[in-house]
């Protein structure tokens, strides 16, 4: 497939174009309005320091259906503890800031660059970019965040400061997302972490027509309240 570049025209090609490693598309901007577009179409920026602005659409898609959340023995054990709170968009420049950071594994530079940094604290300004902290006292340990439209929440990164903690704050997100019918949490790409929280891999095309309609769907208000501690079981 050939590699599509973006004009200052807010659209996309189809994802289904995408490469076989799941590039679509290069150049344009991160406007809240675009980013909006992309992901309605199952098309995420995803790129590194230095880099154009790359568009992918893999294929498989790795998604997580809320109501398959999967607890190890071990995480629930850490969860009854009732060490940990959860909320939504209390701190989500620091939540997307930490996501980052440098990681566990030592890998150098980091795709959340600057500028998109600064893109997605617009669209959470929007209301449409959200966090989820995990906390143990007063002190952020851990959390992801993500994008929502309609039914579809797409997730973009998560952190840990302390073990175990992005995956409370998943826990929670999917667990308060199945009380809403919501259709599904957006993974992105395969990760052994996440198959292990019950992700799985779906074709693109299967992908697509579920957030075709998903997203369509008429957003719930107050959903995205910071005055709302989630519960983590």
């Amino acid at each position: 497939m050939p590699l599509f570049r973006l004009s200052k025209k807010l659209d996309f090609p189809p994802a289904w174009l995408s490469r076989s490693d799941g590039l679509l598309c290069v150049g344009g901007d991160l406007s809240p309005k675009r980013l909006l577009i992309a992901y309605a179409n199952g098309i995420f920026p995803w790129f590194l320091k230095d880099e154009p602005i790359l568009w992918w659409s893999p294929d498989p898609r790795l998604v997580l259906f809320p109501k398959d959340i999967n607890i190890s023995k071990s995480l629930n054990k850490k969860i009854r503890q009732n060490l940990f709170k959860v909320t939504i968009d209390n701190a989500f420049e620091r939540t997307i800031i930490s996501c980052a950071g440098p990681r566990k594994n030592g890998a150098k530079g980091t795709w959340l660059v600057d500028e998109m940094i600064d893109s997605y604290i617009k669209l959470h300004k929007l209301g449409h970019a959200h966090s989820i902290e995990t906390w143990r006292d007063s002190r952020l340990v851990g959390g992801l965040y993500g994008v929502c439209l309609g039914g579809s929440f797409f997730g973009e990164s998560m952190f840990s400061f302390e073990n175990d903690t992005s995956k409370i704050a998943l826990v929670a997100i999917a667990n308060y997302l199945e009380k809403y019918d919501f259709d599904l949490i957006d993974c992105q790409v395969t990760t052994n972490h996440l198959l292990n929280m019950g992700a799985i891999e779906i074709t693109r095309n299967s992908f697509l027509n579920i957030i075709n309609k998903s997203v369509k769907r008429k957003d719930i208000k107050n959903i995205w309240n910071p005055d709302i501690s989630l519960k983590i079981i």
